[in-house]
């Protein structure tokens, strides 16, 4: 990351299973960004269909066209936009954030962490590798919701010289504080800029708060896009990351001979 540059978070209430609902939403929201001179987007997970369980196969079928338009989108807005979907893979699906830099795929990461909890193991199969994306807008790390709370994940994309981390998510109530709480820690222990979005809402059973955040290197609130649709957008300065590891040398005191 060589130069300051414009990010920006969006959050919408998902239409579950309506990728042209969704797609419209995104759409819009991606243009009032690039109005602002946004170089940078995050959008929720699954943010073009939601787990739609029942019909994620079918829905999955539509995603190379999805991510051909992200590319048309990222080229004609001049932008990076990261945000995930679901990709086909035999009888189940996998959770990828994809990466379209200005017209062209930057790179794809799988989901690592399947949330138990909600059933996305018995839908879903799991990633087996990392992504540290190169953009034009710096080395993008990306992780994806329930990724947030394996700290060894952000870790590795930080050693691997990540200038940010992106976290697409669809985190629902009740667990707000630790979204809030999660992000800030990832943020001040790899002393990078962290983004997330997450959805806002109810969609299908489960009611979304929103708070897609943006924090900065020292763990300080950049950005944050409240309860409600819409998006928040901040200013990442790479120069606030080196100060801040010049002053706090966390990277260079680290004894990994002893873990």
């Amino acid at each position: 990351m060589e130069k300051a540059i414009k990010a920006g978070v969006v959050q919408f209430t998902i239409a579950l299973g309506d990728i042209d609902a969704n797609v419209t939403q995104a759409t819009g929201a991606l243009r009032r960004l690039a109005a602002q001179g946004v170089e940078l987007a995050v959008l929720p997970e699954m943010w073009s269909c939601g787990f739609a369980y029942r019909e994620l196969n079918a829905l999955a079928r539509r995603t190379p066209e999805l991510v051909s338009r992200l590319e048309e989108l990222s080229r004609e807005l001049s932008m990076v936009i990261v945000g995930s979907l679901p990709e086909p893979h035999g009888d189940k699906v996998y959770n990828t954030a994809y990466v379209a830099d200005r017209g062209r795929l930057a790179g794809s990461y799988r989901k690592l962490h399947l949330f138990s909890l909600m059933g996305e193991d018995r839908s879903l199969d799991a990633g087996d590798s990392v992504l540290v994306a190169d953009t034009s807008v710096g080395k993008v790390g990306v992780i994806i919701c329930y990724d947030l709370r394996f700290p060894e994940l952000s870790r590795k994309l930080a050693l691997a010289d990540a200038d940010m981390i992106v976290v697409p998510g669809e985190w629902p109530k009740p667990r707000e504080e630790h979204w809030f709480t999660l992000l800030k820690a990832r943020a001040i222990e790899n002393q990078l800029f962290v983004l997330s979005a997450n959805a806002c809402g109810v969609v299908g059973k489960l009611d979304f708060f929103g708070r897609s955040l943006i924090f900065g290197p020292k763990g300080e609130i950049l950005a944050d896009a409240g309860y409600d649709c819409g998006e928040a957008v901040a200013t990442l300065d790479p120069a606030e990351v080196a100060a801040w590891r010049q002053s706090i040398t966390c990277f260079r005191d680290r004894r990994p001979d002893c873990y």
